[in-house]
């Protein structure tokens, strides 16, 4: 990835990067406290949510890609592009933030990674229920990361293991949760940017990531019960411990990390 313009030249870091992919600037500014130094911004076309940040050892890249999966999609795929066209791609995306928590597995303040990313809501309703848009015949609901990453990320960070959900409307319901959790029983907890990520990623061949800190429980919306100052701080403390393990796992064959060996 470029990493500036100098006197004309472009000058590039050396070794694999990691791309973070954030909803909004609160949750990609707790991701840089992680590292104890200060972010500068780069210009990057094409994304006008936010420009990418920069920190620590110019390793990561940080970008608030905006609300929704549309949105994140767009930007995380600008972002992915752009690094391509520059013959420098990032080795990972890390889809990043806050969450809500399907009790009493994701408890506030809990960490969750995702095993499987899935898109809780792409596909159609029938008189007998709801339909994932792969029984329709088109696309996919699930991204999975590497299980290797999974396991290497949850024993670190301490997180809990489950498929994360990305939903384009917040539950608000004790009943839209109770459907969500049937009909998928392995959730923990849903965000919204999670699975556009997760579909740019796939499209430039890049691993993906997600973890989430948890900031209200999933149902009845309770502004009163949110603890997101609590969960923006798991966030960086999380990702404080996450950082060694994504450093040595992008140092590696990651076609197949599931064989990798140092």
């Amino acid at each position: 990835m470029v990493l500036q313009a100098h006197e004309g030249r472009l000058i590039t870091a050396p070794g694999p990067r990691v791309l973070v992919a954030t909803a909004v600037p609160a949750e990609r500014d707790a991701v840089a406290r992680a590292f104890g130094t200060r972010a500068h911004e780069v210009p990057l076309p094409g994304v006008s949510t936010e420009t990418l940040h920069r920190v620590g050892d110019d390793r990561y890249d940080l970008l608030a890609v905006g609300v929704g999966p549309a949105l994140a999609a767009a930007s995380t795929a600008t972002a992915l592009t752009a690094a391509a066209l520059h013959g420098t791609p990032y080795a990972l995306v890390v889809s990043a933030g806050i969450a809500g928590g399907f009790a009493p597995d994701a408890p506030l303040g809990s960490l969750v990674v995702a095993d499987a990313v899935t898109a809780a809501d792409l596909g159609a309703e029938t008189p007998d229920g709801f339909l994932p848009v792969t029984e329709l015949g088109f696309g996919t609901v699930h991204h999975r990361p590497p299980e290797s990453l999974v396991r290497e990320t949850a024993a670190a960070t301490g997180a809990r293991v489950g498929t994360v959900l990305t939903v384009s409307t917040v539950t608000g319901s004790a009943e839209r949760a109770a459907e969500l959790r049937a009909r998928h029983p392995r959730a923990l907890a849903e965000a919204m940017e999670g699975f556009g990520v997760a579909e740019a990623a796939a499209a430039h061949g890049t691993p993906v990531l997600e973890l989430r800190a948890v900031s209200n429980p999933v149902g009845p919306r309770d502004r009163a019960a949110w603890r997101i100052g609590d969960a923006l701080a798991a966030l960086t403390e999380g990702f404080g411990k996450l950082a060694p393990v994504l450093e040595s796992w992008t140092s590696y064959d990651r076609h197949d990390p599931a064989e990798r060996t140092p």
